[in-house]
């Protein structure tokens, strides 16, 4: 990792991943207890589980083509702070919830659903506003580190949250939880209030933004199925670890999260330096074997290494596969295939909850994990048709 103390650009990028770090526990904190919440409180069932959890994605596939042209009309601030306060409107709405005349039932749990659709909505603007700031602030040079740093910020938060989500949950109720969520993300704006917006880039003819997924569609399936395993594990890990009766419920995330942000640290240029495409495919071969762990688990211990080698493994696909993304479109449209990229992620998170639910009713909670193997094993394939692309900067042109 380059010198922080000597390059301003860099402290500037370090600042805002800890904003994002921060205002994303908002996020983090949410998802297992909600799938616990409406599991064990509301008695939903576990396809109402996943449901909650990944409804969220849902509006953020559905505003990330507008989040990412706002980011290149308006520049990445301003959408970051518009969604920065939608996840307080939404965290205040999930709080609704629990309001004894709702009766938790039916009612309590569509105003749930509201608030996680308005929380999707504010996670669009805010990852795609932060990372455009963030690329128009370092250059297009390192695009790969912009990513690699967001990404840790964003499962460092998954890694802290997951524990201490449920922690609070049983310590304070959900609508205690969601209070914490309320204020998070009005921390992370009073972080950035000082710092002056990037002024969007001109440029040329700005295409639909099916033209600009027609671009990136083959790097962004390969995060796509990258994110099945992640949201298997993000989603369910706590009821598997509650169904087999072992201990450490909570810290699925957290091994997850630690892999992942070590990962990123240590090799955060890599996709800048040797191309995205190699470090993909060592990335989701490591993501395969610790889903697999994850299936065939006979212990809590094992099950969190499998955790662990899950995090390793998805830790890089999202930059390496950014890169080559970015590199197809000129650069007033970055913004723009940022969402559309990241929307590849979200579809596979907002697919997986349900799918993952009704996949666990039939076959138990471990073949949730079968599932996250062999798509990361296709998302490997996938990723081995795209050699050649996404080479270190310099080797190749960012066209049009």
């Amino acid at each position: 990792m380059p010198n922080v103390l000597k390059d301003p650009p860099l402290r500037r990028l370090v600042w805002i991943t800890l904003a994002l770090f921060l205002s994303y526990l908002a996020v983090a904190m949410a998802m297992p207890a909600v799938a616990v919440h409406v599991s064990h409180t509301l008695r939903m069932g576990n396809v109402a589980s996943g449901l909650a959890v990944g409804i969220a994605f849902l509006s953020t596939i559905l505003s990330r083509g507008w989040a990412g042209r706002q980011a290149d009309e308006r520049g990445g601030k301003a959408g970051a702070f518009r969604g920065l306060g939608l996840y307080a409107l939404a965290a205040l709405l999930c709080m609704a919830s629990v309001l004894p005349w709702l009766g938790g039932g039916t009612a309590a749990y569509a105003v749930l659903l509201a608030g996680r659709l308005l929380l999707g909505l504010g996670e669009s603007l805010v990852v795609v506003g932060m990372i455009a700031w963030s690329m128009a602030i370092m250059g297009p040079g390192r695009s790969g580190l912009v990513m690699a740093l967001a990404g840790m910020g964003m499962y460092g938060a998954f890694a802290a949250g997951g524990p201490l989500g449920l922690w609070l949950l049983d310590a304070a109720g959900f609508a205690g939880l969601m209070a914490a969520c309320v204020a998070l993300p009005a921390l992370g704006a009073l972080m950035l209030w000082p710092f002056a917006p990037a002024m969007p880039v001109g440029g040329g003819v700005r295409p639909s933004f099916a033209q600009v997924l027609g671009r990136i569609w083959q790097p962004g399936v390969v995060v796509g199925l990258q994110g099945i395993g992640f949201a298997a594990l993000g989603a369910f890990f706590p009821l598997y670890f509650l169904a087999r009766g072992w201990d450490g419920a909570g810290y699925g995330l957290t091994c997850f999260g630690v892999g992942f942000v070590l990962v990123r640290l240590v090799f955060g240029t890599f996709p800048d330096r040797f191309g995205g495409v190699p470090v993909a495919l060592v990335s989701l071969a490591v993501e395969a074997a610790g889903q697999a762990l994850l299936w065939l688990a006979p212990s809590a211990g094992v099950a969190m290494a499998g955790a662990l080698l899950t995090g390793v493994g998805c830790s890089m696909v999202f930059p390496a596969m950014g890169l080559v993304a970015v590199r197809r479109v000129p650069e007033h449209l970055r913004g723009t295939a940022i969402g559309g990229f990241a929307a590849f992620q979200d579809l596979a998170y907002g697919a997986t909850g349900p799918a993952a639910g009704w996949i666990a009713d039939r076959l138990g909670y471990a073949s949730i994990f079968l599932l996250g193997a062999i798509a990361a094993l296709f998302g490997l394939v996938l990723a081995l048709r795209l050699r050649g692309q996404g080479r270190p900067a310099g080797q190749e042109p960012v066209g049009g």
